[in-house]
């Protein structure tokens, strides 16, 4: 290897590892300074991903409103929902932001105050067992008690017995 080629620095054509530099904490942090040209740019991208969430968020509800009830049942809506989140998530990544965003999580929210609002966590109410079965779970351990204890009482004077 020649002058330069050291790992972390910019190698010339004869290196064996991809050309990339490695920043220190302090030249990476200088990469996030925005420049007036850079701020236009990303206003446009920003714009852009708005319009194409939108457009998910159409063809969600589009098919949400074609369902119209059974809004809360997991089965009927698992697929639209997947396909919203799927959709913000390849849009953002397309834009080159990250994913949640503050326009997925108001499309989120949004859906779920729409279409979820009145949905709740249905359970079951739970009652008692009938009196017999109940009965028999009570008894059960307070007569294996007494004949455990025997039974410990009896193997331990065997042992001693044995000693």
């Amino acid at each position: 290897m020649g002058p330069g080629c050291e790992r972390g620095q910019l190698c010339p054509s004869g290196c064996p590892w991809p050309h990339r530099a490695v920043l220190k904490p302090q030249e990476s942090l200088a990469q996030l300074l925005l420049t007036p040209g850079s701020l236009e740019s990303e206003g446009k991208t920003v714009e852009n991903y708005e319009t194409n969430v939108q457009l998910c968020w159409q063809e969600y509800k589009v098919y949400m409103d074609s369902i119209q009830k059974d809004w809360c049942d997991w089965a009927m809506i698992s697929r639209p929902y997947s396909i919203l989140q799927y959709c913000l998530e390849q849009t953002a990544e397309g834009f080159g932001l990250g994913f949640p965003n503050p326009w997925a999580e108001r499309i989120i929210f949004e859906t779920h105050q729409i279409h979820f609002a009145n949905c709740s966590l249905v359970q079951p109410t739970f009652s008692d067992p009938p009196e017999d079965v109940l009965l028999a779970m009570i008894i059960a351990p307070i007569c294996l008690i007494p004949f455990l204890v025997t039974l410990v009482v009896w193997r331990s004077k065997d042992s001693e017995a044995q000693a």
